[in-house]
């Protein structure tokens, strides 16, 4: 989950899935990774997978989402490019591989669902979904997943502001950030990933689902999650500090906490066929 927007529009030829050094960036703070960032509604992990289910988990991170799964009784591999994030994931009881999904060798396992919470804008969505539906068991379920925030008018104002003052000359669209409707951020990365689905020919017509959501973050709380974010993990110190100061001090005058309205938005299909 960004704090801030997605770039402006980037020269077409690249895509989020292209940029390895930002992909791998997460793990440089893979504790905090995991301690701060929100997890998934209970309601979409149980509709994803039943009792019993074999699930992989791509890009599972620190295992936030295996971890939900296997607490709704589901057996759980995770497959994470970046070793210090697959290393968390492995000490908090998620069998994990490491290699990015692409490349990755499934020994012949099979699935019966592949899930990427926050994480499959990071995979070729051509060669991830064929991928997925030769893992897949027949009717075994695909579903990409984001968290996408509605921060208070009030506070994305102010975060605007500071961000303005700090990252002057920022490649992000800062506006995006009090004026765009809650899911345009993320209208392209699911629609390449349906895109990427239909391609393989392998698949049901895919569907969207959405669950909403809130959560309330003290001043500490989301400072804490501040530096995980894909637009500051690498931050120089001496700017993220002046962030941090100055989100921590916009949290103050809003009385020192505030309440987030989340969408977890789901793009899915099942495997009816093989990869065309």
């Amino acid at each position: 989950m960004p704090t801030l927007p997605p770039e402006r529009q980037r020269s077409p030829e690249v895509d989020t899935h292209q940029l390895r050094e930002a992909a791998l960036s997460f793990g440089s703070d893979a504790e905090r990774y995991d301690r701060a960032r929100p997890r998934y509604p209970d309601a979409l992990v149980n509709r994803i997978a039943t009792r019993g289910a074999r699930v992989l988990d791509v890009g599972c991170g620190t295992g936030i989402v295996a971890r939900q799964l296997q607490a709704a009784g589901c057996e759980v591999l995770g497959v994470e490019p970046d070793a210090r994030m697959a290393d968390v994931a492995r000490r908090l009881g998620v069998e994990t591989e490491v290699a990015t999904f692409e490349a990755w060798d499934p020994g012949g396992w099979e699935f019966d669902a592949v899930v990427a919470g926050q994480a499959w804008h990071w995979v070729d969505p051509v060669a991830g979904a064929a991928k997925a539906a030769q893992v897949l068991r027949h009717s075994g379920r695909l579903a990409a997943f984001w968290n996408v925030f509605l921060l208070p008018p009030e506070v994305a104002n102010a975060f605007a502001a500071v961000y303005r003052r700090v990252l002057p000359n920022s490649p992000f669209n800062l506006d995006a950030l009090t004026k765009q409707p809650l899911d345009d951020a993320y209208r392209t990365l699911s629609t390449k990933a349906v895109d990427g689905m239909r391609g393989t020919g392998a698949f049901s017509e895919p569907e969207e689902w959405r669950c909403d959501w809130e959560w309330s973050y003290t001043r500490d709380a989301w400072l804490d999650q501040v530096p995980t974010h894909g637009a500051l993990t690498r931050l120089p110190p001496d700017k993220l500090a002046e962030i941090l100061e100055g989100i921590g001090a916009a949290i103050d005058s809003v009385g020192g906490g505030f309440t987030m309205r989340y969408t977890t938005v789901v793009v899915t299909a099942t495997r009816t066929a093989e990869v065309r």
